[in-house]
């Protein structure tokens, strides 16, 4: 482990098409064997560095370097791509960006096609491969057939198959669910043991990737490393929050009890956490002394479904006699597993997709005789991918676009583009291409241009994929407060923080069904609901149980009242 693989000398280096430096004096070192997560709010400069590390910079975005980055002991900059790619392996955050085969097998074999490995040598290694990240009985499959985690052990394989020293993951968790996510990052780990490999993960989903230990933790802001150490020194310090990173909930939920979070409790997993009997009794004043009564109000249907049936034309029927209703001014979520049918569901409401069978009312009035756009005026709808919404070259343009095809005054179309762009925190980058933005912004960008048309409902899949937890904040309590003025917003996601911090109600599907529409605490301490639907239990429930609270159920829900009574809702009143 004392091998450097990688290291970066008061590195810096500066986009071409950019006035000032993406990143500052980076002094970071790599070590065979270790795994190390970087993380950082969006913009500071995580996807540069990999860029930097994979050599895409300066092969492929041009801009100029400082300092020195070396592989082995050699400068990148004097190296080629192709001499890098077979010493650094790159899991992209959008598998099907990464696809050039036609089959699983063939995307494996990629790489060793293009040494012009012979047919037996080749056929050994691409099972070999496939049997490390468990696809092996998938080989004959096409790469967009296969669910989002396959999909992403699949591009792992491809990596796999070159025996690289060092192996990037950028945000692997952003397009799975909770199930899935915590498999990759068991398989990560999995694979960094037995491959030997250093492992870096880019990923602001901090407490999800501790579910495995990491080495280290490098936080980035603003394109300087901020901290580089052991994740129980970083989860105890204020650097997280400070720098718009969401930190576990268990610490969170201890900070609130009173208990001061130090490194020598190993706060880095709640499976490690050390709590003294003071500690623990302190959470439990904390549950029982400040109960916050229930708020019970009935809202009119908004949008009912009745016995929803869609078969898709390849034969797989993904809506199963769903029926399920949304109250007016409602703020609520849809999870389950992928290829459960959410995204499916909405495509229905919104007239993307014919029903098979069923009824869907809207106001107690029959929707399905409506068309796309009719729909469109009372429902509006962000896709899960941005890139299938965009149809604009400028960030303004964009946002201004559906405000232009209801021949707006231009003034009024000025003025509501002007306020969504601030709101969804893309005000500075107003006057940029969309192609100069991540994936994450771009997430951003369309849900800013649905949100600048006003619709009586509007639901969104996955609305803070790829989004650090400050824009995802700001995103969140501006739909909050739509939500306060009575639009309803449904939330399709995975991200189950965001279902426990902002949804009174979830709707689980699994299979083409609802399965479950509960409070979100009540879901997450639902074992047999978590399993089916590929849900994963919160950390406040393990926290419950540790301080011996025989009611963890309320204990979730104690602590989601108590979040948006007192910190969210000061919050909201100090901006």
């Amino acid at each position: 482990m004392n091998e450097i693989i990688l290291k970066f000398t008061d590195f810096g280096f500066q986009y071409r098409v950019q006035s000032e430096p993406t990143l500052y004096h980076i002094n970071l070192e790599v070590h065979r064997g270790e795994k190390i997560l970087i993380a950082g709010p969006s913009g500071c400069g995580k996807s540069t560095m990999v860029h930097c590390m994979n050599g895409l910079i300066p092969f492929s975005y041009e801009g100029e370097m400082s300092g020195s980055l070396t592989l082995f002991g050699r400068e990148t900059r004097e190296m080629s791509l192709f001499d890098i790619s077979k010493q650094v392996g790159t899991v992209l955050q959008d598998s099907d960006g990464q696809f050039v085969g036609m089959t699983v097998a063939e995307d494996i074999a990629f790489a060793l096609e293009n040494d012009c490995v012979g047919e037996p040598e080749l056929h050994d290694k691409v099972l070999q491969a496939a049997r490390l990240v468990h696809v092996e009985n998938h080989l004959s499959h096409a790469p967009g057939d296969l669910s989002g985690g396959q999909k992403q052990r699949v591009a792992m394989a491809g990596v796999l198959v070159n025996h690289v020293d060092l192996l990037l993951f950028d945000e692997p968790l952003a397009n799975l669910d909770p199930a899935t996510g915590k498999e990759a990052v068991e398989l990560i780990d999995e694979l960094q043991k037995e491959t030997g490999a250093a492992v870096i993960i880019i990923e602001h989903r901090i407490e999800d990737v501790l579910h495995r230990d990491v080495d280290r933790i490098v936080l980035m802001g603003n394109g300087r490393i901020l901290f580089d150490g052991s994740p129980d020194e970083l989860l105890s310090g204020p650097l997280l929050r400070e720098n718009g990173i969401r930190e576990p909930l268990y610490i969170t939920a201890l900070k609130y009890a009173g208990v001061p979070v130090m490194a020598e409790m190993a706060p880095h997993s709640i499976r490690s956490l050390r709590l003294t009997e003071e500690m623990k009794q302190r959470v439990r004043d904390w549950f029982l002394g400040s109960r916050i009564p229930k708020e019970n109000t009935e809202r009119p249907l908004l949008l009912q479904a009745e016995d929803l049936c869609f078969t898709y034309d390849n034969g797989f029927r993904a809506l199963k006699g769903v029926s399920l209703g949304i109250r007016k001014g409602e703020l609520c979520a849809i999870v389950g597993t992928n290829g459960a049918g959410k995204s499916t569901f909405a495509k229905v409401v919104c007239g993307f997709e014919p029903l098979d069978s069923g009824r869907l009312l809207f106001q107690g009035n029959d929707f399905t005789g409506l068309s796309i756009k009719e729909r469109a005026d009372r429902v509006g709808f962000c896709l899960q991918n941005p890139n299938q919404m965009i149809s604009k070259v400028m960030i303004w343009d964009e946002v201004g676009f559906g405000l232009q095809l209801r021949k707006l005054p231009k003034e009024e179309i000025n003025r509501k583009t002007g306020d969504t762009l601030r709101i969804c925190g893309l005000w500075p980058m107003r006057n940029w291409p969309i192609s100069a933005v991540s994936f994450g912004q771009k997430k951003r960008v369309t849900v800013a241009a649905i949100l600048s048309m006003d619709p009586q409902m509007i639901i969104l899949d996955e609305p803070t994929a790829g989004q650090d937890y400050r824009h995802y904040t700001d995103i969140m309590e501006f739909l909050k407060e739509l939500h306060e003025q009575g639009v309803t917003i449904v939330m399709i996601t995975h991200d189950m923080h965001l279902m426990l911090e902002y949804a009174e109600r979830a709707m689980v599907f699994s299979d083409g069904q609802v399965i479950a529409d509960d409070t979100p605490a009540n879901i997450l301490t639902n074992p047999e609901i978590i399993e089916k639907a590929s849900l994963k239990e919160t950390s406040l429930y393990h926290l419950a149980l540790l301080c011996d609270i025989p009611e963890p159920r309320d204990f979730v829900q104690h602590f989601i009242d108590y979040e948006r009574l007192h910190v969210r809702g000061k919050e909201a009143v100090s901006e």
